[in-house]
């Protein structure tokens, strides 16, 4: 194919020499037909090789000497497609079904143009009849959708993303397709190391070709930090990462030492702390690029979420977030992780975390010895429901109220979970500490939704039913709404989600 391309690629560079020359003189003659036949044809293997910008161009060549031609006009359909520019691709295919040779196939494309445009405007999503047919067939075709936010400079660290309304938890933030991915099977645990090498070369390989092929995905990548004076950085509009965004057609330059450190920043892993994989791509180990969720910064009070189906990013939110509020998610553990641990953690990702929970925790242990002394004895291990029992005291004494009670009983997740978790520790502490759903709560309204408090509340709620989840009304709507926070509003169906919970 690479042959025929390289040919073809010889043969219309001539053809467009003679034109030059003979429209000079001012006649074209026979020369059009062929011309035209050229440009015509060579769209086609340039698109199948991922060339999306020549293959642009030489469509709309083609199409300034006939354009109505029926086979540009598909061709050029199907990039426009690939680019998520789907009404663009919508009237490409409907001025190809005026064509006598236009088939059935044309009116597939249209409504398939159709369903993704309705999704891209309207953010309605809906995973439900895949999760319940167990994730057979293929993975479900989705659009690009950008909702109510901007990047702005932030005070967490360089530029973030912003909420201009308010977000309700579960709902949709963004969808995007991801640059490259690479995913595989890690194997034994001495050939982890050498297994993820190998991917992080294939990967970068992948990024480097997505580039070379495609303008506006260089311009995206080309925004992205390298880690390196991040005050100096322009604010990108919003507007650039809008799949149907006018193209100028600038340049940007991207040498090689650039794209490596812009990766090494901005690459992510699928199932990582604050992200679900879902589908046949659970069972492996994943990398990729997503150029507008690489503006997400970190915070241990983090408002939001990723759900990775197939090479689709899709980020919703996991507490509800208030319009003006950077959106923020998780690079780390940030639930039973105090203080310290979190320093430590951010860290060995090169920043040092400066969130309102880091700050209200650090000013609290400064001032307090008995916090202090409460970390020494946990890491010598101390009776967990006398844990809990001491840190809710403590909070009295220190003057904890509100929001904050609930920063702390996250930092100190782990021995709450254990207290709740033994019915010998609850027959001795139940009536000293506060019931687990209020602690759930307390803890989700802080730092969102996570599996680990949808399991605690699914498990108490079977033990307090025999292993009946059915029949408490209220407390099914609870764990639903911390589903909701896990997986986000693109499962609507209850049977979906519970599905995922592990509740059918």
């Amino acid at each position: 194919m690479e042959g025929e391309h390289f040919e073809q690629q010889e043969l219309l560079q001539s053809l467009r020499s003679k034109a030059t020359e003979h429209s000079s003189q001012g006649r074209m003659g026979g020369l059009y037909p062929s011309l035209h036949q050229l440009y015509a044809t060579e769209p086609k293997p340039r698109a199948r090789l991922h060339d999306t910008s020549e293959a642009m161009r030489d469509c709309d060549q083609a199409l300034e000497i006939e354009n109505n031609h029926f086979k540009t006009l598909l061709c050029k359909g199907k990039v426009l497609l690939g680019l998520s520019k789907y009404s663009s691709a919508l009237e490409c295919f409907r001025t190809a079904l005026l064509d006598p040779q236009a088939s059935e196939s044309v009116t597939v494309y249209m409504e398939k143009c159709k369903k993704l445009e309705s999704q891209a405007k309207t953010g309605a999503f809906d995973l439900s009849d895949w999760i319940l047919s167990g994730f057979r067939g293929k993975t479900p075709e989705l659009a690009e959708f950008i909702g109510s936010v901007e990047i702005k400079r932030s005070e967490v660290s360089g530029r973030g993303l912003f909420a201009t309304k308010n977000i309700v938890v579960g709902a949709l933030i963004l969808v995007t397709k991801g640059v490259a991915t690479e995913r595989g099977i890690l194997g034994s645990e001495e050939c982890v190391d050498k297994a993820q090498m190998v991917m992080w070369k294939n990967f970068v390989d992948e990024v480097t070709k997505s580039v070379r092929r495609c303008d506006r995905t260089k311009r995206l990548v080309s925004s992205l930090s390298t880690g390196e004076e991040e005050e100096k950085l322009e604010i990108p509009d919003i507007s650039l990462f809008r799949p149907e965004t006018y193209d100028d057609g600038s340049k940007q330059d991207l040498d090689m030492k650039k794209l490596l450190s812009i990766l090494d920043v901005n690459s992510l892993v699928e199932d990582a702390v604050s992200a679900k994989v879902i589908g046949k791509n659970k069972e492996y180990y994943g990398v990729g690029l997503w150029t507008l969720p690489s503006f997400i910064n970190h915070s241990c009070v983090p408002n939001a979420r990723r759900l990775h189906v197939g090479d689709y990013a899709i980020v919703h939110a996991s507490r509800d977030i208030k319009a003006g509020e950077e959106i923020t998610s998780a690079y780390y553990d940030v639930l039973s992780s105090p203080l310290e641990k979190r320093r430590e953690m951010a860290e060995s990702w090169g920043f040092s975390c400066k969130c309102g929970r880091c700050r209200f925790e650090s000013g609290l242990s400064v001032v307090n010895q008995e916090i202090r002394e409460f970390e020494m004895g946990l890491e010598r291990g101390v009776d967990a429901g006398n844990a809990v029992y001491t840190v809710e005291e403590g909070m009295k004494r220190w003057k904890v109220k509100g929001k904050d009670k609930g920063l702390l009983r996250a930092s100190y997740w782990g021995v709450y979970e254990e207290c709740y978790n033994s019915e010998r520790l609850m027959r001795r502490w139940g009536r000293k500490v506060p019931s687990m759903e209020v602690v759930v709560e307390s803890v989700a309204d802080v730092v969102g939704s996570d599996e680990r408090l949808v399991k605690m509340v699914v498990e108490g709620m079977k033990k307090k039913k025999n292993g009946d989840c059915s029949s408490n009304i209220a407390e099914m709507e609870r764990i639903l709404k911390l589903g909701k926070g896990v997986y986000g509003k693109v499962v609507s169906k209850k049977k979906a989600m519970k599905t995922l919970l592990g509740l059918e």
